[in-house]
């Protein structure tokens, strides 16, 4: 049966830094991540992710910091000699090899003997399911099956860090799916310490233990999912996890954390997240699904439909206030395009930041 090692009890960044001439690609990463956690690193497109997981497994040189296993310095040590496995975006499958020797080619290049290098690719094989694969190229393989492979690949050495750089993005829909319960089902039979890059909010969301969101080369928050889903710290974060709402008006009561805002004359109520003083300017954050289209009301916001879409059980539009506010909003039934129509933001799912 095949284990991750367990050879270090926290991974830890100390202020890292990572410079392209003058741009800096990160700063300041702190980060401690321990034995068996799966971690997800979030963030938008030139975030930074990709080049804080190229700088833990040394494919970049820090410019700054230092990165530790334990206390043992592993940021000046070669890729190779750090010894994780990684997963990439294409797979980097030799395609003349088959499966088999791909997954073992990572032994075979440590000098394992022959007999534990058919033992060990058995096992990745069966972990990945993939038994009756093995004597098979890449190209014979679909898509997600070579991801597979790749992953085999990568936990067959068994490594004390698996990193995976957006595995699943060239993946149709279906089999991102599929492999998503994949992936978490072989990090919690390894017993693994895995880091995982993404863009997508809810492959985070359903993959890790903790998520940390990046933005500009730096952190702006760590928490698990639901801390994240629910709670986000700040409105950029919000945005990231689904707020894709921001309407933004006086304060013009305050009550505990519970303030009113009033956005074009209409009163809309939210948790506050930070501080914020009455008669100060403040976002009202909401997702689409707690902007809802409901019959007359005085203190709802009137906007004409622009677009709306069928999405099974219920409509998705999009629609704009006299006053140019842009909103996105759940409806049961189709609204004809040009209508207007009342929206109603559920205040105990809407969420208040300064502006």
């Amino acid at each position: 049966m095949l284990l991750a090692s367990s050879k270090f009890d926290e991974l830890r960044l100390d202020h890292v830094t990572r410079s392209f001439g003058s741009v800096n690609a990160l700063q300041d990463i702190c980060l401690t991540i321990g034995k068996g956690e799966f971690i997800a690193l979030l963030g938008p497109s030139g975030c930074g992710k990709s080049t804080a997981l190229n700088c833990i497994a040394g494919l970049l040189a820090a410019t700054g910091g230092s990165i530790w296993l334990d206390d043992k310095r592993i940021d000046q040590l070669k890729p190779e000699d750090r010894g994780f496995g990684m997963v990439f975006q294409s797979y980097a499958l030799f395609p003349h090899m088959s499966v088999r020797a791909n997954i073992g080619f990572g032994l075979k290049m440590r000098g394992t003997a022959r007999a534990e290098i058919a033992k060990r690719v058995d096992e990745a094989l069966a972990l990945v399911r993939l038994e009756a694969h093995g004597h098979k190229l890449p190209g014979q393989l679909s898509g997600g099956q070579q991801q597979r492979v790749a992953i085999a690949r990568a936990i067959v050495i068994e490594p004390p860090l698996v990193l995976m750089d957006e595995p699943l993005s060239n993946l149709d829909a279906k089999l991102r799916l599929e492999m998503r319960a994949e992936i978490r089902r072989i990090h919690n039979q390894l017993g693994a310490t895995t880091i995982y890059v993404t863009h997508d909010q809810d492959e985070a969301l359903s993959l890790a233990d903790r998520i940390v969101v990046l933005r500009d080369g730096r952190i702006r928050q760590v928490g698990a999912p639901r801390d994240l889903y629910e709670s986000p710290d700040h409105l950029d974060v919000a945005e990231f996890m689904g707020y894709r709402n921001r309407l933004t008006g006086k304060v013009t009561a305050r009550d505990g954390d519970r303030v009113t805002v009033e956005v074009s004359s209409v009163r809309l109520a939210g948790t506050m997240r930070g501080d914020i003083s009455v008669g100060a300017q403040a976002v009202i954050a909401a997702r689409p699904d707690d902007v809802t289209a409901i019959d007359g009301s005085d203190n709802a916001l009137k906007a004409i439909v622009e677009t709306i879409e069928y999405r099974g059980r219920e409509f998705v539009g999009t629609a704009r206030t006299e006053g140019g506010l842009e909103l996105i909003f759940h409806a049961p039934q189709a609204a004809a395009i040009g209508s207007t129509i009342s929206l109603a933001v559920d205040p105990a799912h809407a969420l208040a930041y300064a502006a």
